[in-house]
């Protein structure tokens, strides 16, 4: 194992311990004794083998960094009792992304934004990393500014969204903000349109699977269950 990405690791679980907790009951618990961590390498790198990969990918520590991520592959212990590894994605800021439904006039307010990742656009709701020292409510109002060039009245917490528990420790925080006008989209960030949409469009485009984005149909469906979309029915 090499020791800069484990002695990089250990700052990060030193800075956000939370993030390296074995609860009782984990299914699959982190291993941090050195002994251990070897093991564990080594059990993963002879599986890796048998299967034509190189053993690299066996070694744990941080494996990437940049600005916005970092990736890490933990030293584990699964289920079966058998040791191995398993990475993950965690926020280098440390803090919560944010996502936001503009609502304006009772409508709601989508961009059309280009992904660099799926290499297609895509109808979302702002939405942004989160920044250290930075309220979630701040930066939710930051991204409107940004992205739309808004900005909010008021602000309505609609709770957290974990967009893929499968690989990713980060959460995002959802808001729906009442705003009274916009301005023109960022298009330095890809965003094309601003569109206004009213709420049964939306959950039909949602139904449709013209809206795919994880971000908005979880802020825009705690909203409309909630209550606050007036033209759509919420739960009792």
């Amino acid at each position: 194992m090499e020791d800069r990405e484990r002695e990089r690791y250990d700052t990060i679980r030193q800075r956000w311990p939370e993030l390296f907790v074995n609860p009782p009951g984990a299914a699959y618990e982190i291993l941090f004794e050195p002994s251990l961590v070897r093991a564990a390498e080594d059990e993963d790198e002879a599986r890796l083998a048998a299967r034509g990969f190189p053993a690299a990918w066996a070694k744990t520590g941080v494996v990437y960094e940049d600005p916005f991520i970092i990736l890490v592959r933990d030293a584990v212990r699964r289920p079966d009792r058998s040791l191995g590894s398993y990475s993950r994605k965690l926020p280098a800021s440390g803090a919560s992304g944010v996502a936001v439904l503009p609502v304006f006039e009772d409508k709601i307010v989508l961009i059309r934004q280009f992904r660099h990742a799926t290499r297609t656009q895509h109808l979302e709701v702002p939405r942004g990393f989160g920044e250290p020292g930075v309220s979630a409510a701040d930066q939710a109002r930051a991204e409107l500014r940004e992205e739309i060039q808004a900005e909010a009245d008021s602000l309505v917490e609609l709770g957290s969204l974990h967009s893929n528990t499968g690989d990713s420790s980060g959460s995002t925080e959802l808001f729906l903000a009442n705003i009274h006008d916009f301005g023109q989209p960022q298009e330095s960030e890809g965003i094309t349109d601003i569109l206004l949409k009213e709420p049964a469009r939306v959950a039909k485009l949602i139904r449709d699977g013209e809206i795919t984005d994880s971000f908005t149909i979880g802020a825009f469906t705690r909203a409309w269950l909630c209550g606050l979309l007036p033209s759509l029915p919420g739960l009792p």
